[in-house]
Protein backbone atom coordinates (compact mmCIF):
# COMPACT_ATOMS: atom_id res chain seq x y z
CA UNK A 1 0.00 0.00 0.00
CA UNK A 2 2.59 2.51 0.73
CA UNK A 3 4.53 1.83 -2.68
CA UNK A 4 1.25 2.89 -4.02
CA UNK A 5 0.26 5.60 -2.01
CA UNK A 6 4.14 6.73 -2.78
CA UNK A 7 3.76 6.51 -6.35
CA UNK A 8 0.60 8.39 -6.14
CA UNK A 9 2.68 11.28 -4.08
CA UNK A 10 5.18 11.49 -7.00
CA UNK A 11 3.21 10.90 -9.96
CA UNK A 12 -0.14 13.24 -8.55
CA UNK A 13 -0.18 14.83 -12.29
CA UNK A 14 -0.12 11.66 -14.42
CA UNK A 15 -3.50 9.80 -14.98
CA UNK A 16 -3.29 7.21 -12.58
CA UNK A 17 -6.31 4.40 -11.94
CA UNK A 18 -6.41 1.62 -9.69
CA UNK A 19 -5.59 -1.05 -11.76
CA UNK A 20 -1.72 0.18 -12.32
CA UNK A 21 -1.48 1.14 -8.87
CA UNK A 22 -3.05 -2.28 -7.63
CA UNK A 23 0.13 -3.96 -9.64
CA UNK A 24 2.19 -1.64 -7.99
CA UNK A 25 1.16 -3.00 -4.70
CA UNK A 26 1.24 -6.22 -5.98
CA UNK A 27 -2.74 -7.26 -5.52
CA UNK A 28 -5.86 -7.40 -7.14
CA UNK A 29 -7.25 -4.40 -7.86
CA UNK A 30 -10.41 -5.00 -5.41
CA UNK A 31 -8.38 -5.43 -2.95
CA UNK A 32 -6.26 -2.43 -3.54
CA UNK A 33 -9.36 -0.48 -3.29
CA UNK A 34 -10.79 -2.06 0.15
CA UNK A 35 -7.67 -2.50 1.86
CA UNK A 36 -5.90 1.33 1.04
CA UNK A 37 -9.30 2.76 2.05
CA UNK A 38 -9.15 0.55 5.28
CA UNK A 39 -5.39 1.35 5.67
CA UNK A 40 -5.75 5.35 4.69
CA UNK A 41 -9.40 6.20 5.60
CA UNK A 42 -10.01 7.37 2.49
CA UNK A 43 -10.79 5.76 -1.44
CA UNK A 44 -7.30 5.68 -3.77
CA UNK A 45 -9.58 8.60 -6.35
CA UNK A 46 -10.03 10.72 -3.28
CA UNK A 47 -6.71 10.58 -1.86
CA UNK A 48 -5.43 11.15 -5.58
CA UNK A 49 -7.74 14.46 -5.87
CA UNK A 50 -6.77 15.92 -2.30
CA UNK A 51 -2.89 15.70 -2.92
CA UNK A 52 -4.04 17.37 -6.35
CA UNK A 53 -5.61 19.89 -4.51
CA UNK A 54 -2.74 20.43 -1.96
CA UNK A 55 -0.20 20.88 -5.31
CA UNK A 56 -2.93 23.46 -6.70
CA UNK A 57 -3.55 25.65 -3.39
CA UNK A 58 0.34 26.08 -3.11
CA UNK A 59 0.68 26.71 -6.94
CA UNK A 60 -2.75 29.62 -6.37
CA UNK A 61 -1.08 31.09 -3.78
CA UNK A 62 2.64 31.51 -4.94
CA UNK A 63 2.64 31.48 -7.96
CA UNK A 64 0.90 33.78 -10.81
CA UNK A 65 0.01 30.83 -13.12
CA UNK A 66 -3.91 31.15 -14.13
CA UNK A 67 -5.83 28.68 -13.08
CA UNK A 68 -6.40 26.93 -16.02
CA UNK A 69 -2.79 26.37 -15.97
CA UNK A 70 -2.62 24.69 -12.28
CA UNK A 71 -5.95 22.43 -13.40
CA UNK A 72 -3.99 20.86 -15.60
CA UNK A 73 -0.47 20.81 -13.90
CA UNK A 74 -2.26 19.13 -11.35
CA UNK A 75 -3.64 16.52 -13.58
CA UNK A 76 -7.12 17.60 -13.91
CA UNK A 77 -8.31 17.35 -17.12
CA UNK A 78 -11.56 19.71 -16.51
CA UNK A 79 -11.38 22.78 -15.29
CA UNK A 80 -15.44 22.26 -14.00
CA UNK A 81 -14.22 19.29 -12.12
CA UNK A 82 -11.09 20.80 -11.09
CA UNK A 83 -13.28 23.72 -9.91
CA UNK A 84 -15.87 22.20 -8.04
CA UNK A 85 -13.56 19.34 -6.25
CA UNK A 86 -11.46 22.23 -5.37
CA UNK A 87 -14.45 24.06 -3.50
CA UNK A 88 -15.31 20.35 -1.98
CA UNK A 89 -12.40 19.89 -0.21
CA UNK A 90 -11.26 23.51 0.44
CA UNK A 91 -14.62 25.02 1.35
CA UNK A 92 -13.98 27.91 -1.36
CA UNK A 93 -12.91 28.42 -5.54
CA UNK A 94 -9.96 28.31 -6.60
CA UNK A 95 -10.06 31.69 -7.36
CA UNK A 96 -10.90 32.96 -3.87
CA UNK A 97 -8.13 30.83 -2.59
CA UNK A 98 -5.68 32.95 -5.25
CA UNK A 99 -6.73 36.36 -3.44
CA UNK A 100 -5.72 35.27 0.14
CA UNK A 101 -2.23 36.49 -1.13
CA UNK A 102 1.03 34.46 -0.55
CA UNK A 103 2.04 32.49 2.21
CA UNK A 104 3.95 33.79 5.06
CA UNK A 105 7.51 32.31 5.52
CA UNK A 106 7.29 29.65 7.94
CA UNK A 107 8.71 25.99 8.00
CA UNK A 108 7.23 24.30 5.37
CA UNK A 109 5.54 21.38 7.91
CA UNK A 110 3.35 24.23 9.58
CA UNK A 111 2.48 25.96 6.51
CA UNK A 112 1.74 22.14 5.18
CA UNK A 113 -0.31 21.26 8.26
CA UNK A 114 -1.82 24.86 8.72
CA UNK A 115 -3.42 24.54 5.09
CA UNK A 116 -4.25 20.69 4.85
CA UNK A 117 -7.95 20.50 4.68
CA UNK A 118 -10.24 19.97 7.35
CA UNK A 119 -11.64 17.15 5.86
CA UNK A 120 -8.04 15.28 5.64
CA UNK A 121 -7.79 14.41 9.54
CA UNK A 122 -8.66 10.90 9.90
CA UNK A 123 -11.60 10.40 12.71
CA UNK A 124 -10.12 8.49 16.06
CA UNK A 125 -11.56 5.11 16.49
CA UNK A 126 -13.66 5.06 19.97
CA UNK A 127 -11.84 3.22 22.51
CA UNK A 128 -13.24 -0.37 22.82
CA UNK A 129 -14.54 -0.24 26.23
CA UNK A 130 -13.39 -3.20 28.18
CA UNK A 131 -15.21 -5.62 30.46
CA UNK A 132 -14.15 -7.44 33.89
Amino acid sequence: MLRARDAMDRSYAEPLDVPALAAIACVSPAHFSRTFKATFGETPHRYLQRRRVERAMWLLRCTDTSVTDVCMAVGFSSLGTFSRVFSAIVGEPPSVHRRRGPLAPVPSCFGMRWLRPAETAVPEKPAVPTHP
